[in-house]
Parts: C-alpha cells; structure tokens; sequence
C-alpha cells in the first residue's frame, strides 16, 4: 500500500466513532504501526482534534478504538508539573497500552495465512508425495472450504499400511482432528498443540483459516520474546553500573517532581531516566551540567559518550515500540540495533 492522508473531513467524520485499529491504518495507505507510521498518523489526528482510547500504537492489532477529542486524553497537570516531565509521562505505558482482550490463536500469523488441503477423492500416494515434497507433517481433507472430513499424518500412514491391506485415503485419515476457532485463547490452547502437534483453525464464517503447529509456535516466542529479554538485559546492565557509580542525589534531580517520586533509586528508573542521567545536549541546563558528572563518574574514557546516548536513546523508543504483543515481529534493522548495544554493554560493564 502507498502511503497516504485521508482529508480532514475524512477524520472529523470518525469523532465517536469505534472503529478497528488496522481500519484507522489503512486510511493512511498502511497496516504497520512503526518509528514512520505512527507519528503520522498521532499528528494528523492531533490537527484536527482528535486522538484514540486505547492508544492506537499500542493496542493489540485486532483491537477496536474509539476515535475521541484529543482533550479525552491529554494528561491535567499544572505548568509547574509539566516542565520536565513530559518525557516521563511518554516513557509510562498509556492506559490502553495492553492488549485489550487476551491474546487469540488468530493472533498467530499461520492461523490466518491460507491452508493447503486435499479433497476426499485425492489418492493417498498423491497426498504423500504432497507431504514429503512440501514437507508437511500433516494434510487436512476439507470439501467446500469448510467441511473436514479429516487429517491425513505420517503417523496415520504408518499406520494404515501397518493394518490394513487397503492404503486408500479413507483409511489413512484422523477423524478427530483438533479444530479450534480464531477467536479461542491462545494460551489455553498451548497443551493442545503440545499433544497433537497441530491446531486446524476455522474463520468465523465457517471456512479453514490455517494450521498452527508446534514450529509455528516456537517461532512466534523466538521473534517476540527475544526483543523483551535483551532489553530486559540492557536495563539490568544499566541499572547495575548506574546504580554502582551514582548517588542518591542524582537520581533523584531527573525523577519526577513529586516527593513520592524522588526515591533515589537506580530501580525506579525507566529509560528515559537513563537517557537524561547521560545526555549532555537535553535542554534542561541543570540537568545537562549534571550529567557531565555522572558521565564522568561511570569512567568509560575510551567510549564515545555522544553515540552511546544516542544508541540509549534509540533502545528508549524500541522498548517502548515493542511493549505490546502484536502480530508484526520486530524489524531486522531495529533488533540489529539492539543487539549492537547490548554487546556494547557486554564489554563495558
């Protein structure tokens, strides 16, 4: 799709309206929430007004939104207050920044993505030698899209030719193949795949969506878990040699204003806090005089202060990008990103 901005007639005709997140998306030419997309959209519904509950950029991609004044949303604080906390309030999840409902198994992109399956008349050699070319573990029999007759695996082959004399596909399939619909919770389901390998999913209009099989598992976990440890990681390693080098004192000058929140503490600290401990070209003059200290005090002569709170800063936005679990798996530059700062770490603390 090309990117695109629908007018401001197009928006203003969305006030109090709910509507699906990937609806919203698409009428800016895209149904990816990324460093691109979503400061696009945030700005043109803010010209003309408008903002989302839950957040549009965080909630879960099947989630629906309601399209609010942007007063609805914006934070009530005094100017005394907002002077230089406004970076914390955005480092804070907004309060839809959870998914709204729990996880599906449509969630997962193979229970959607098309399924390959044969007709009751299909000669079982044919269905094998579909199996062994394509290299699947099993092949559903369906009629008319939605009519399972049953699932033909390696294990009811064996099977078949183990006990019978007739190797024809009737003999061959299981009738009681586990079918679940893309609506069922995901991780009530997990036993499931566990003890049958595989789940047929069935659209809500009756029709066989996809397949989800214990790889497809495994590979959703690989690309959405791995970007929570390392930043988890990178915030461990940050708040041991912060907190080891650092006092009180400088942690509290960048927690908020209240008293409640200047505890001092390196744990209470999120990673815009992080940034503003190190960075000396914020714009607040205290702070940034007071960073040169902290700098100074962490003893990293040989590391390029300017990059690392720039690569810092960077983690900032991709924790706070990935603090959803949602369907689009984490880009191949942004998780080189923060591998290259994690191994940074690694080295130094």
């Amino acid at each position: 799709m090309v990117l695109q901005n629908p007018t401001e007639e197009q928006l203003l005709a969305l006030k109090g309206k709910q509507i699906p997140v990937l609806e919203l998306m698409a009428m800016f030419g895209t149904r990816l929430r990324n460093d691109l997309t979503v400061p696009r959209v945030e700005q043109a519904l803010k010209d003309v007004g408008l903002a989302t509950l839950p957040y549009f950029a965080n909630c879960n991609n099947r989630a629906d939104i309601h399209i609010v004044p942007w007063q609805q949303t914006a934070p009530q604080e005094s100017a005394e207050d907002a002077s230089d906390e406004t970076a914390d309030d955005a480092e804070e999840l907004p309060s839809g920044g959870l998914p709204a409902r729990p996880l599906c198994i449509g969630d997962i992109p193979s229970a959607v993505g098309g399924l390959f399956s044969v007709t009751p008349d299909t000669p079982l050699t044919e269905v094998t030698y579909l199996m062994r070319t394509k290299r699947y573990s099993q092949i559903p029999v369906i009629e008319g899209g939605s009519t399972l007759h049953g699932v033909v695996t390696w294990s009811s082959v064996a099977k078949v030719y183990e006990t019978t004399s007739a190797a024809v596909l009737v003999e061959a399939m299981v009738e009681d193949a586990p079918v679940v619909d893309v609506r069922h919770d995901f991780f009530t389901l997990l036993p499931r795949v566990s003890d049958d390998d595989y789940l047929l999913v069935r659209a809500n209009n009756g029709t066989f969506c996809g397949i989800v099989t214990a790889a497809d598992i495994t590979d959703r976990f690989g690309t959405t878990a791995w970007p929570f440890f390392v930043v988890g990681e990178i915030e461990s390693r940050l708040r041991k040699c912060l907190g080891a080098k650092l006092d009180a004192d400088a942690i509290r000058a960048v927690q908020g204003p209240s008293a409640a929140k200047k505890t001092g503490l390196i744990t209470d600290l999120m990673f815009n806090g992080y940034v503003k401990l190190l960075d000396g070209d914020q714009q607040n003059p205290t702070l940034r005089a007071l960073s040169d200290e902290n700098w100074k005090a962490l003893g990293w002569p040989g590391v390029d202060r300017g990059q690392f709170v720039r690569q810092l800063d960077r983690v900032r936005e991709i924790r706070n990008s990935i603090a959803h679990f949602d369907a689009e798996p984490l880009t191949v530059k942004l998780s080189d990103e923060l591998r290259e700062f994690v191994g940074l770490l690694r080295q130094i603390t």
